[in-house]
């Protein structure tokens, strides 16, 4: 049993004093440290003490760091990669370093970064990125870093940041943000109004400064001048398209969404149907109702026609394309959404499914639809439901009548001849 004990201390001993070749490890002011800086690598070499703390790659040629890049060495503390050739960093890459306080990535070329790997670093306080090909970060890359008190992203490409990237940085005292290329349209008016409010220290904030529009350029952030911005509004409504004409089954079944905000929405229908989803960027039709020549689509005709102008038109409108038609509007600021739910019914014949039920539910509530103009407005925002019931031959006003010949149920509207719209409609 004691051969075995001196053994272990043998091998214990013998990975202590590991190193792989190109590389000095030893002991400093109590940190393992592991020094490959200059060697000319070409990829991590393996080989480290598992109790290195301290490890410098700066200056070499690494392209990348692939996932379990530092599998060997899970108790670093100080990570240096600066001045490499570095492109991408894979995920799983530094998700393994829990206990690593320092990180230096900066003179390299990623533009390739597993933000989702710093969610597990929340031991770091410094964080060097700067001088990089960065045009993107998540709004929660920097969520779990509450300990970070240095911040280095200057010298990327990054064209906007979004609201709120540095509210969890609750210990950071220091940010460097200046030469990047960013567009001063109302997306980046938040952090102008954040850094003059902010107590981190922001350096070269004259360097902090608008390249786009060209109005603008060269424009330092701080004196950036008020911008006409406004989040999306939508309001979706109906309209039958068929003025004073009878209407039968198969007509054009025509939905506007009315879009407002500054800068001007993207438009997107969101469209679930009972043989599934149906995703729309708005417009794919010229205003002839033929497909757009980027838009792809089985005819010249797509089924859903998405104009311009915020209309949506489905011709011939039959029980395949029942469900729930959707309107999102989105620009820098947030987004906004409204739904209506359409359904065909035949009065006295059993059609009237759990729409129906749902209208003369509120129907017995005093609730439902009301004109004024010739259109239908809401009641209240409790539903948002259309149901279209197609009469029968002879006299559709006796066919949904309920107890009062030619009386139309309280919240009906009547429309030509041989159609009833139940509307509800709200906005959120």
């Amino acid at each position: 049993m004691q051969e075995l004990h001196l053994l272990w201390w043998a091998v214990l001993l013998g990975l202590a004093q590991a190193c792989p070749e190109p590389c000095d490890c030893g002991e400093k002011y109590g940190f393992q440290i592991a020094d490959c800086a200059y060697r000319d690598l070409e990829a991590v070499p393996p080989g480290f003490p598992a109790n290195v703390t301290t490890l410098s790659l700066s200056a070499n040629r690494l392209p990348g760091l692939p996932e379990g890049a530092f599998r060997e060495v899970p108790l670093l503390q100080s990570l240096w990669l600066a001045h490499n050739e570095i492109r991408t960093v894979a995920a799983g890459a530094l998700a393994s370093l829990s206990h690593l306080k320092s990180l230096d990535l900066s003179h390299n070329l990623i533009s390739d970064f597993a933000w989702s790997d710093l969610h597990n670093l929340s031991a770091l306080q410094l964080l060097k990125m700067d001088s990089n090909e960065l045009t993107f970060i998540p709004r929660d890359a920097f969520r779990s870093l509450r300990a970070l008190r240095s911040l280095q992203l200057n010298h990327n490409r990054l064209h906007t940041l979004a609201e709120g990237t540095f509210a969890p940085l609750t210990a950071l005292s220091h940010l460097q943000i200046n030469d990047n290329p960013f567009d001063c349209t109302c997306g980046i008016v938040w952090l102008k109004t954040w850094a003059l409010a902010t107590a981190v220290s922001i350096p070269e904030q004259d360097n902090i400064a608008c390249t786009s529009p060209h109005v603008l350029k060269g424009t330092p952030l701080s004196r950036l001048p008020p911008l006409p911005c406004s989040a999306p509004s939508v309001q979706l409504s109906y309209q039958p398209s068929q003025d004073g004409a009878e209407l039968r089954p198969g007509f054009v079944l025509a939905l506007h969404c009315d879009v407002d905000g500054q800068p001007a929405p993207q438009l997107h229908w969101h469209i679930q149907i009972p043989s599934g989803i149906v995703e729309i960027t708005s417009p794919n039709v010229g205003t002839d109702g033929r497909a757009l020549p980027s838009t792809p689509a089985a005819s010249s005709q797509p089924r859903f026609q998405a104009f311009a102008n915020g209309s949506l038109l489905i011709p011939d409108f039959g029980k395949l394309e029942e469900g729930t038609y959707s309107c999102l509007a989105t620009n820098e600021l947030g987004s906004a959404e409204s739904s209506v739910d359409v359904a065909l019914a035949t009065p006295g014949e059993g059609g009237e499914d759990t729409l129906g039920r749902r209208f003369h539910g509120k129907a017995v509530e005093g609730k439902g639809c009301y004109t004024v103009d010739n259109e239908v407005q809401p009641s209240g925002p409790e539903d948002n439901v259309v149901i279209i019931y197609l009469s029968r031959a002879g006299n559709p006003e006796a066919a949904v009548a309920e107890g009062v010949p030619g009386q139309l149920p309280p919240g009906l509207l009547l429309l030509g001849q041989s159609l009833l719209l139940l509307l509800f409609l709200t906005s959120f």
